[in-house]
């Protein structure tokens, strides 16, 4: 079964007017992994698709939804692929694809039947991305031992991780579909600090890893005007182009950030120090 939802964009304006429920509702994803269940997400920001697929002992084929008026999903867009649970398998028109936890898959323009489904004993949880796309490009995993990694923050500053590029331009050839993983220390609770904003492209963080009764604080809106929104484990949150995206947590976590817009270019972010925020 899929279930779908539609989101509308938000300008910086409007936002500004924004209370707590209509920050939860224009933001934030609270559902994302429901037994048997296909979960999708339209947004109007870069027509970018967030979704959780959840299969308990049956296979789950990613259907086409009404948005994209196509007879399959993948007829004008690209699919990134990242599980957050036990072991399971993703089989692309018959080539099967082992997928453990943090390792990742994408899925070119034009494949017609996606399958999803859950190692033997194992409880496999897929998050899903997805961008219009302009070209095929090859089908291709993504392991960790495959991830470009880059170690950054600090313990002083209680945001020491490790980001692993995965479904990025330097690994794997896409039309503008981006995705990463990061990972807390312990101890650390800071991610994106400082924030930045990417005129150019918009994102979605998806949240994991995190202890109950643990919460996350994410920080939206544009620098000199930010509001936040509390999070749980496996939530998700659209970012706009024009927003920053920011998290503090009550203890360490995991983090998805995917990206789609008009460039590849990962370094392409306006970058503002912390005591510059309000």
């Amino acid at each position: 079964m899929t279930n779908f939802e539609f989101r509308y964009a938000t300008n910086p304006t409007d936002f500004k007017k924004y209370g707590t429920d209509e920050l939860r509702e224009q933001f934030l994803i609270e559902k994302l992994f429901i037994e048997n269940q296909i979960q999708l997400t339209y947004s109007m920001y870069d027509r970018y698709i967030v979704g959780g697929i959840m299969p308990v002992g049956k296979v789950l084929k990613l259907e086409t939804i009404p948005y994209l008026k196509s007879e399959n999903f993948l007829d004008r867009r690209e699919l990134g692929i990242i599980n957050v649970g036990g072991k399971g398998t993703v089989t692309v028109d018959g080539e099967v694809f082992e997928l453990d936890k943090k390792e990742a898959l994408y899925v070119g323009q034009g494949c017609k039947e996606v399958l999803f489904a859950s190692a033997t004993g194992e409880q496999a949880l897929f998050y899903i991305n997805s961008a219009p796309a302009h070209a095929k490009f090859p089908n291709k995993k993504v392991g960790k031992e495959n991830a470009e990694v880059i170690q950054l923050g600090e313990e002083k500053t209680a945001n020491r991780r490790v980001l692993n590029k995965l479904i990025v331009n330097s690994i794997v050839q896409t039309c503008q579909l981006q995705m990463g993983l990061t990972e807390l220390l312990p101890g650390n609770v800071w991610n994106t600090m400082p924030a930045h904003t990417h005129d150019r492209r918009m994102e979605a963080y998806f949240y994991f890893d995190l202890e109950a009764p643990q919460t996350i604080c994410h920080f939206l809106g544009e620098t000199q005007n930010t509001r936040h929104i509390f999070m749980q484990n496996h939530q998700a949150v659209l970012s706009p182009e024009w927003s920053i995206h920011s998290g503090a947590g009550t203890s360490n976590y995991s983090f998805i950030w995917g990206m789609a817009g008009e460039n590849l270019d990962y370094g392409d972010m306006d970058i503002v120090a912390p005591n510059e925020l309000k």
